[in-house]
């Protein structure tokens, strides 16, 4: 034990920094809560081979993850989720030419209103549909709007990796000036959120053959097999009446999400306990307004989820039991353990090596910010996970110097799991595209998801950069 703890501090760090890849990579190889708990054994090497002193799990960002998971996976018990699914499919159909501009858009709203991409395996079907039978080629809507339901995650009130970024940026020894946390991150994410997507979208307009012009799916057409297969039955929920209880669910939980909104943008409406003191000194901020200890967005986020969960419950007679069945529940729950086990563990780790690391690395990027980017689109590509990835990092990045601005203005580099297709919303889209032009290419890096997850990312972050300036952020 002893001969660790008497290396050289670089080399110890070296060897811990091995230690947290081995475990990040094996986790993520294995999937779903493998990556969590194996953060369990990279903080017990950390803390009985090293003598480290064990970090602090993130426990208000891990107790408004559960919040918002059991809230959504409620919406979708209760049927809340269809409705909204049958009101894009409408909005599709409605406007066939446009369908490369608006899936994308669709999809990401519906990200964003739930919290989480994985509701897209619903639509994709519709959206591929709608594609072969307008004969535009599938490859165009169906990847973009598979890369934009994740870039929607860092854009929604109620998703794991805004709820994540908030609570950390709020918790900083180093406060961003001016910024509340919650609204003010959303007025930079979502604008350029949606503008990546924009991207994305008249990016995929241009690409590829069209499908008459396609010699290779043409001459595959001559199949009659493949034919069939190929335009098979329409999949439709437009047919489909819905029972009055699932439009309530959905309004109840959209009326939560207004609530958090306006309590988050008005801050006078929340309880608060007077005026904040400091060694008997009342607190003041920047623009000499009294501080007031004011109820936390990140309890009002809980408080109002768990409301909005139970309201649907209530007032649909929703059985309580489907709540923990369904894919929003499962893939939260996965993302819960991520964020435990990778949150301790990198807290564990950095913690005792940042006056090192800030030394070391806090002058590059600070003369080169957009190394903090490229930093996070690539942890998060190891974790497959948006919220992990701001768990691990973050926290390191403020701690070595990184300014609060810069990890608001880049807030969509948290999103780079599309550089290989390992992702599930990716791979199902493969799937649904019956026509075979979403596909992975002989070199795996070649695939349909590539080029549309680095154009939405650039630019996102391009848009966040400036918008970050105008607020005041940098």
């Amino acid at each position: 034990m002893d001969f660790f703890i008497n290396l050289d501090e670089g080399v110890q760090f070296a060897i811990q920094i091995v230690v947290v890849l081995v475990c990040l990579f094996y986790g993520a190889r294995k999937g779903g809560v493998a990556l969590g708990m194996l953060g369990g054994i990279g903080i017990l090497m950390l803390v009985f081979l090293f003598h480290v002193k064990p970090g602090k799990p993130a426990i208000d960002v891990m107790l408004t993850i559960l919040a918002v998971v059991v809230a959504s996976a409620t919406l979708q018990a209760s049927g809340g989720l269809d409705v909204m699914l049958q009101i894009a499919e409408r909005i599709l159909r409605r406007n066939p030419k446009f369908l490369t501009i608006l899936a994308p858009f669709v999809t990401c709203f519906l990200t964003i209103l739930c919290g989480t991409g994985h509701v897209v395996y619903t639509i994709m079907p519709i959206i591929y549909d709608i594609a072969i039978k307008n004969n535009i080629r599938p490859e165009r809507p169906m990847a973009a709007a598979s890369v934009s339901s994740q870039m929607g995650i860092i854009a929604s009130p109620v998703s794991v990796a805004v709820v994540s970024l908030t609570a950390l940026l709020l918790a900083a020894d180093h406060k961003l000036a001016g910024f509340d946390g919650y609204v003010n991150l959303l007025q930079i994410t979502i604008p350029s959120t949606l503008f990546g997507v924009l991207c994305i979208g008249i990016f995929s307009w241009f690409r590829g053959k069209d499908l008459d012009k396609d010699e290779q799916f043409q001459e595959h057409l001559k199949d009659p097999e493949f034919k069939k297969y190929v335009y098979g039955e329409t999949k439709t929920l437009l047919n489909i009446k819905l029972p009055t209880k699932d439009w309530v669910a959905m309004w109840i939980f959209l009326a939560a999400i207004a609530i958090v909104a306006i309590l988050g943008i008005f801050e006078e409406l929340r309880p608060n306990w007077g005026q904040i003191m400091k060694n008997g000194q009342p607190q003041f901020d920047a623009l000499g307004n009294p501080k007031m200890d004011s109820l936390s967005m990140v309890a009002v986020i809980q408080m109002f989820m768990l409301l909005a969960g139970s309201a649907i419950l209530i007032f649909t007679q929703t059985d309580a039991k489907k709540i923990a069945q369904n894919e929003i529940f499962r893939s939260g729950m996965i993302a819960l353990v991520a964020v435990f086990g990778i949150s301790w563990m990198a807290d564990t780790m950095f913690a005792v090596h940042t006056p090192m690391m800030k030394e070391a690395l806090g002058g590059i990027v600070k003369e080169h910010p957009w190394t903090y980017a490229v930093m996070l689109l690539l942890i998060s590509k190891f974790v497959n996970s948006q919220a992990a990835a701001i768990a691990a990092f973050v926290p390191l990045a403020l701690n070595i110097g990184v300014e609060p601005g810069i990890i608001v203005a880049f807030a969509a580099a948290c999103y780079g799991y599309y550089i290989l297709p390992t992702y599930p919303s990716d791979l199902a889209t493969i799937q649904f595209d019956r026509s075979g032009t979403t596909r992975i290419g002989k070199f795996v890096i070649n695939h349909s998801f590539i080029l549309p997850g680095l154009i939405g990312v650039f630019t996102s972050c391009c848009a966040g950069y400036v918008l970050a300036i105008i607020a005041g952020y940098l």
